[in-house]
């Protein structure tokens, strides 16, 4: 008896210890750091030949010479003729005179977040601008002069604890001049995109002249560097307003999403709401139903509160897994939803210690830097044969309801697997290419999809239905993703294309500036006649 009992004992034991190895083996991989950018098998069609003509220039400063490069979809690969590091003007001028003499398309990078090509083309010459990265803070002006290859990350680093950054996405992995090219927007449903409180930008044109761009100074090269997705010229620095790094108390409420526009409205109105956004449920039972709004009130008292050092986000690994988790299934979709629900707010870091803020009573405070000071590490992975990309919708405020039902339909009908999905207010921007010509609701979307061509069949199909009932609701879609849609489904989006087009094909008569946007969509726009010739009120020569 006691033998048998044993034995089962040590069956038992071994048992426990092969499910529990097992289980480790399993979840190992969700939570390790990835080891590099992550790189997937391409299912785009061959690529051409980099061309190489002989002439009588000489070679810029190559960090690479041929080659491929890829972006953040980890579905872009191309070959290029190569990418070039500049450290300083000079070094841009000498890689777009080599081009010029080459015949070679330039596109301009930074961190290549955008995932449609938008950096780079096809036997081009790729401008890696994270070398071009100074920052100076001007205390007087309340301004920032950054080089285009500046990370929001640095920024912050360098005007902490004293001042934040006014306008810049959630999180502080991209370049500044990638978020310009694009008009990128965040977390401040006041402070508007990007262009509200960019000054001005330094930028050097195709023939090599350097220009400054304002709203006052060259306004409709301005107006179409802005979101102009690097066609116009390459950016070469920018001055930025900042805002004083005022101390915010968060708070978060649940919330029915058909409550959502009036939430929205009680918070518009209160101007002590600094930061403000809504993560709608990714649970099957709850899909798009319950929303979380989370907002950042201005704190009375904080010019006696000491802003802590800016550090990174916490529980990596456990955040990194539990995103990976919700990728597998719908149980950990659910398991997903509820720890956001009532574990994440746990793991906030609140820089403002309780002792400091003893006599407020309140729980959490934090500096206005800290919600944006989130470089997504735990979104990054190794994990083979899949991939995670973005979607962002723009939809007229009074339509955001319906939307959000005809999402669910299709998400639901097609079995997509969305991981996130969150929701911010935009305001007008008078950019050239502008995806919010009224005030709007920022509906951004956080998918996974297998890299094989079933996978990527799926998420065109995807792609297209949601941009067609966006065009239903009178929105607009995000056109840094991935390039699934039409040029008809563009013109609908984007009546003003072919205007934008036709202003860069004015602006860069040889067509220097390129990329696989404006290769793939450009042509079928090409008897568009531009709005207005171009016009240089000031001008240097190439440094």
């Amino acid at each position: 008896m006691t033998g048998s009992r044993s034995r089962n004992l040590l069956i038992g034991a071994s048992t426990i210890a092969l499910v529990a190895a097992g289980a480790g083996l399993y979840v190992a991989p969700l939570m390790a750091d990835p080891i590099g950018p992550k790189d997937c098998a391409t299912v785009l069609p061959p690529l051409p030949p980099v061309r190489d003509r002989a002439a009588p220039v000489a070679e810029p400063r190559w960090a690479q010479r041929g080659g491929t490069v890829n972006d953040a979809s980890c579905l872009s690969r191309t070959a290029v003729a190569g990418v070039v590091r500049p450290r300083d003007e000079r070094e841009v001028a000498a890689a777009l005179g080599y081009a010029r003499a080459h015949g070679l398309p330039v596109s301009a990078a930074g961190v290549k977040h955008s995932m449609g090509g938008h950096a780079f083309r096809a036997g081009g010459v790729v401008l890696d601008m994270r070398g071009m990265n100074a920052i100076r803070l001007d205390r007087a002006t309340r301004t920032v002069t950054v080089g285009a290859g500046a990370t929001w990350h640095a920024i912050q680093q360098a005007i902490h604890p004293d001042f934040a950054v006014k306008a810049m996405q959630s999180t502080d992995i991209f370049s500044v001049g990638g978020s310009i090219s694009v008009n990128a927007h965040g977390m401040d449903h006041q402070a508007g995109a990007v262009m509200g409180s960019l000054r001005s930008v330094r930028l050097m044109l195709a023939d090599g002249r350097i220009v400054t761009a304002s709203r006052t100074e060259n306004a409709d090269l301005f107006r179409h560097v802005v979101g102009g997705y690097g066609l116009f010229g390459v950016i070469l620095s920018a001055t930025l307003d900042v805002v004083p790094n005022a101390i915010y108390r968060s708070e978060r409420a649940m919330i029915d999403y058909r409550q959502f526009p009036a939430t929205f409205a009680r918070i518009a109105a209160d101007p002590s709401v600094g930061l403000a956004y809504v993560h709608l449920s990714t649970a099957p039972g709850t899909l798009l139903r319950e929303a979380l709004v989370y907002q950042y009130r201005q704190f009375p008292e904080d010019q006696a509160l000491t802003r802590a050092p800016l550090g990174e986000v916490p529980s990596t690994k456990l955040r990194r897994l539990t995103v990976n988790l919700a990728k597998k299934n719908d149980a950990f979709k659910s398991l997903k939803w509820w720890s956001e629900k009532n574990l994440e707010h746990r793991l906030e870091a609140c820089t403002i210690t309780r002792a400091q803020a003893q006599g407020s009573g309140e729980a959490c405070l934090v500096a206005r830097n800290d919600p944006m000071h989130d470089s997504v590490a735990y979104l990054f992975n190794d994990l083979p044969a899949e991939t995670d990309i973005l979607h962002e919708y723009f939809v007229p405020r009074d339509r955001i309801v319906p939307f959000i039902d005809g999402m669910r339909a299709i998400f639901e009908d097609q079995h997509a697997n969305l991981v996130n999905a969150s929701i911010r207010a935009v305001g007008q921007e008078d950019n050239a290419l502008s995806y919010a010509p009224a005030p709007a609701f920022s509906v951004v979307l956080y998918l996974n999809q297998p890299t094989d061509a079933a996978g990527t069949a799926a998420m065109r199909r995807l792609t297209q239905d949601l941009i067609d009932l966006t065009l239903a609701h009178r929105g607009r879609f995000f056109l840094p993703y991935q390039l699934h849609y039409s040029s008809e489904q563009l013109a609908r989006s984007y009546p003003e294309i072919g205007a934008f087009f036709a202003a860069k094909r004015q602006w860069d008569p040889d067509g220097v500036f390129s990329n696989t946007w404006y290769a793939r969509y450009a042509p079928a726009f090409a008897k568009q006649p531009a709005a207005m010739r171009p016009s240089i009120t000031s001008g240097a020569p190439a440094a």
